[in-house]
């Protein structure tokens, strides 16, 4: 098994990683007392600011290696450091956007996007400008009125990236956003996430089953191995900062796709 866990990184700037796996496991009970287990001995760090993807087949354990690090569920054994400090259950340093962007229906935009604050008993003034603020940020200014109902799967999606960074996380985890939305959607909500990145500075982590979303997105990419998950690889992409959907079809891109495939022992792919 292959691992770079410091390939092409640049860790001048902090004296620790973003967050970091050592020897995590997984395990779930289940009634015929048959554990299951859905991550295997995961190793590696991310450093500040980069954007990290992690791809696999579906029921390998990518989501659950995300709820993990947001402390939404516990690992079986093994250490997770958040900023070099133990994580020891849901942190402020993150935000989270799940594969449903979960809005709640009786209130506005602007209201939805403030939930996190409210429950952090933040300053609201600074709050609400904040909101504004990253509603703008999402291409979604003038809609902070308007009700989830009226707004299309992207735009939800939208919402529910300004929801998750009302804080100011340092760690954006990002489950499979874009699932559910067409291939047009995808592509375009692909590039927002791009310029996003430009604009908040956070260290992303990011959950899909696409291949090809992952090298379009990812800094690095880590592929994992079918149940039980494992790291089966973590390549670095060396593709322009600033990218554009026509690079997909470069050779480079179709060569780390091949690779990944190949990794995945895929004849089919995953998308």
């Amino acid at each position: 098994m292959k691992n770079a866990l410091s390939e092409g990184l640049d860790n001048t700037d902090s004296p620790c990683p973003a967050f970091c796996f050592q020897d995590v496991n997984k395990l779930y009970p289940s009634r015929d007392g048959l554990n299951v287990e859905a991550l295997r001995n995961i190793n590696f760090e991310v450093s500040r600011r980069e954007f990290v993807t992690v791809v696999g087949p579906s029921g390998c354990g990518k989501s659950t290696l995300l709820k993990i690090l947001a402390g939404i569920t516990d690992a079986t054994s093994g250490r997770v450091e958040i900023n070099g400090v133990l994580q020891q259950g849901p942190s402020v340093e993150i935000g989270v956007v799940f594969q449903s962007p979960v809005l709640l229906p009786w209130r506005n935009i602007l209201e939805n996007v403030l939930v996190p604050a409210e429950i952090q008993k933040r300053d609201k003034k600074q709050s609400k400008d904040k909101a504004y603020e990253l509603l703008n940020m999402v291409g979604l200014n003038g809609f902070e009125t308007k009700y989830p109902k009226e707004l299309s799967g992207g735009m939800q999606q939208r919402v529910g990236i300004a929801r998750a960074l009302i804080n100011d996380p340092s760690i954006l985890l990002m489950d499979e956003p874009f699932g559910a939305l067409d291939a047009m959607t995808r592509e375009s909500m692909n590039m927002e996430l791009l310029r996003l990145k430009e604009s908040i500075g956070a260290t992303i982590m990011l959950v899909t089953h696409s291949i090809p979303e992952a090298i379009f997105l990812g800094d690095r990419v880590v592929v994992m191995s079918p149940r039980p998950g494992c790291v089966e690889e973590i390549m670095t992409i060396d593709l322009p900062e600033k990218r554009e959907l026509s690079i997909i079809n470069s050779e480079k891109f179709g060569a780390y796709d091949s690779h990944i495939r190949h990794a995945l022992n895929s004849k089919v792919g995953l998308d």
